[in-house]
């Protein structure tokens, strides 16, 4: 059974999750060097973190005392999975306009 996408689509919907995945894909980071790089507390940080993680957008190791998240790439397959039928939708369409619109021009 594949995993659903409805969680990794709520982590989505949120602009600031979406710069952490961005700056995740640079490299791992913590708690606080993420908290660094936004004019948000701490804990907020920490919900967006979370959502993340749920989402198997990211992943969470602990080093010591503190928790390093890193990207989690493969969590965006089910949210692709999903796009990838639209995708094909579309294409059938538009595949059918466009020879409806080529049959009336000729």
């Amino acid at each position: 059974m594949r995993p659903q996408p409805q969680s990794a689509f709520r982590a989505l919907s949120d602009p600031t999750r979406r710069d952490i995945l961005q700056m995740l894909t640079t490299r791992d980071m913590t708690i606080a060097e993420v908290s660094d790089q936004f004019d948000i507390t701490r804990p907020a940080v920490k919900k967006h973190l979370t959502i993340l993680q749920e989402g198997n957008l990211i992943q969470v190791r602990a080093k010591g005392r503190e928790r390093v998240n890193s990207l989690n790439p493969s969590g965006m397959a089910p949210v692709l999975d999903w796009l990838e039928f639209f995708d094909s939708f579309w294409d059938d369409r538009l595949t059918t306009l466009k020879t409806a619109i080529e049959k009336d021009t000729k």
